[in-house]
């Protein structure tokens, strides 16, 4: 597409290869993260600091977040950039965050009455495929908009699908995450017990790969497991348990029951209390470990 102005807030594991990649594309891009380190890594690739984010607005034809949750995706709307009281008519602000529906649908609303608008865009990958440019958008809000900036999230991933109204983007993201989250525990469980069989548990992952019961998770995590490599990781459990929580809070909200995914909470709570937040997603089989073995710390 047509070079652009593009402001980005959150350069962290997602956000900094996003920016990446919308530099690789031509885009002017000014960036802002709390973490100084996050921004010079990025200056050599060509991104524009910025200092004062309520500068930000008037300087740039779209926004895009990228940070841990959709509340300070709103308090950076409201507090930093300014937005509500000030707003740019006809800004389009793009959240990439794993976000809450409920609180994207309530953002796109004051940013919509304010004459902006607003697209939950919620991405599936890790930073892996992030950095490989091989990321799925998943979009709500104004089909229109979307349909403007359809190119934009083409120059930072693989593709887009536009999902319907505000929220329903960051909705699907826990749909996907949901089922991604039990695929992981699944395996975790079925790399247990070959172990109990007294399999070894790297022929195991290696005949699970070849089975029906194969899924992109074998491969972004198996060997992980399989290993015990939890670091660096590509993403961390603590981040995971984030997630995790939200999407049993969001299906309450539905009255929609999720026994499974519920249970998964239960085992990332039981391994986020005994200090493991920094290890990689994939750490969810020392759950299962300490079953089996109690007396063992992995």
């Amino acid at each position: 597409m047509t070079p652009t102005r593009i402001g980005f807030i959150g350069l962290g594991l997602m956000g900094g290869w996003m920016v990446k990649h919308l530099l690789a594309s031509g885009h002017t891009v000014m960036g802002f993260d709390t973490n100084e380190e996050k921004i010079n890594a990025l200056l050599g690739d060509g991104l524009t600091p910025i200092k004062q984010l309520s500068e930000m607005p008037k300087m740039v034809d779209v926004i895009i977040f990228s940070l841990p949750t959709s509340k300070i995706v709103s308090e950076v709307v409201h507090q930093s950039l300014r937005l509500i009281e000030n707003p740019v008519k006809d800004l389009v602000l793009i959240d990439t965050s794993t976000a809450d529906p409920r609180l994207s649908k309530e953002l796109a609303e004051e940013v919509s009455n304010s004459g902006m608008y607003f697209l939950d865009a919620a991405v599936s990958g890790t930073s892996e495929m992030c950095k490989a440019k091989d990321t799925l958008f998943m979009v709500g809000g104004s089909e229109s908009r979307y349909n403007q900036w359809a190119e934009l999230f083409k120059d930072m991933g693989r593709e887009s699908v536009f999902m319907g109204e505000s929220g329903t983007g960051s909705a699907i993201k826990l749909v996907v995450n949901l089922v991604l989250a039990i695929n992981r525990m699944g395996m975790a469980e079925g790399l247990t017990l070959a172990k109990m069989a007294g399999i070894d548990q790297a022929k195991a992952l290696e005949v699970l790969k070849k089975s029906a019961a194969y899924s992109k998770s074998m491969d972004q995590k198996g060997s992980r497991m399989v290993e015990r490599n939890f670091y660096p990781p590509i993403g961390h459990l603590s981040t995971h348990y984030k997630d995790v929580q939200l999407m049993v809070s969001y299906a309450g909200s539905l009255y929609c029951p999720v026994p499974a995914i519920s249970l998964a909470a239960q085992a990332l709570a039981s391994e986020m209390s005994k200090g493991q937040h920094d290890r990689d997603s994939s750490a969810i089989i020392c759950y299962y470990d300490g079953l089996i073995t109690p007396s063992k710390t992995y």
